[in-house]
């Protein structure tokens, strides 16, 4: 998407999130230099997991243009990470120049989950995240499985979970771990998730970030 239509979408969604009332936690935190290993330790957010709901989920890319050097989709439920900063087979991204998009899991029956935790990382501004967390049980009788792009999830029986922005003024590279929760231990019960993805800069082409790995914790 263009430049102007991009920081018009940002607008309507940070406004969106400010408006929007009580939303779940999200947690962020950034590693750099040598606290970013393949181990992914941060203080506050989990390491990746193997065992995660999210590993059994079908990912499946609803409107979106993966890059022709970027790992297969399964790579982010397969519960392996890179071991560095620079590595595209290990990672999920976007085509150089588009504008973001959209992917979604299906965990194949409705839960209850506690977290959703997204895992990035690379050198320069690939490592950030921005995107938007809708989810559904799927039995709204107007419910669309794979709403495109231009198709508003929320008029088609999707719920906004989260709204996602790691950038800061910091600089972009390194690693990146998001933990969304919420103070009650339940964000709901679920069967899909679409991860709406927006770039994180237009200033040139290379906005899409790394995504290493997505987990979807169910409760016990």
């Amino acid at each position: 998407m263009g430049s102007s239509k991009f920081l018009f979408v940002l607008f309507l969604l940070t406004a969106f999130a400010q408006s929007a009332g009580a939303q779940p936690k999200v947690i962020i935190e950034h590693n750099r230099g040598s606290a970013a290993t393949d181990k992914f330790i941060f203080k506050r957010v989990p390491s990746p997991a193997r065992d995660d709901a999210g590993a059994k989920a079908e990912v499946t890319i609803v409107d979106a243009d993966p890059d022709s050097n970027s790992g297969q989709i399964n790579v982010l439920n397969d519960g392996l990470v890179p071991d560095g900063e620079d590595q595209p087979r290990r990672n999920f991204f976007l085509n150089v120049g588009s504008g973001g998009g959209r992917l979604r899991f299906d965990l194949g029956n409705v839960i209850e989950i506690t977290q959703v935790n997204t895992y990035s990382w690379h050198a320069n501004s690939r490592g950030p995240q921005v995107y938007r967390l809708w989810t559904s049980d799927g039995t709204a009788p107007n419910f669309i499985a794979e709403p495109k792009g231009n198709v508003d999830p929320a008029g088609c029986g999707w719920k906004l979970l989260a709204t996602v922005d790691t950038r800061s003024a910091d600089p972009d590279g390194g690693q990146y771990g998001v933990s969304i929760r919420d103070s009650g231990g339940s964000l709901g019960k679920v069967r899909y998730l679409l991860f709406d993805l927006y770039v994180t800069e237009v200033a040139d082409n290379f906005g899409n970030t790394f995504y290493s790995e997505i987990d979807v914790i169910a409760k016990n």
